[in-house]
């Protein structure tokens, strides 16, 4: 009787000790799940950020004003017959 009792007495150990430690542990299933959550966001994220950049192509394909706001912007050129200003401020930077 002592025998079985301290084999299930020892068996219940190794069980508790693969629960809190062991391979697959709750600790190690609850990491999994933080991870899983950061992916997400992660992929959210990234999702979001290709919508966009999907938008920008749709419109660079299918529109002119886009084409040319970004020939502005990026490149600085300028439209026949405009005139361009360019403004130094004093402490040596540049304003547009």
């Amino acid at each position: 009787m002592r025998l079985l009792i301290a084999t299930l007495v020892l068996l219940l150990l190794v069980l508790q000790y693969r629960l809190w430690v062991g391979d697959g542990s709750l600790a190690e299933v609850h990491l999994l799940k933080r991870e899983i959550a950061a992916q997400r966001d992660e992929l959210a994220t990234l999702r979001e950020r290709n919508r966009a950049l999907e938008a920008e192509v749709l419109d660079l394909k299918q529109g002119l004003q886009a084409i040319e706001e970004r020939a502005r912007s990026e490149l600085g050129m300028i439209r026949e017959g405009e005139i361009f200003y360019q403004v130094v401020t004093p402490d040596g930077g540049e304003a547009r």
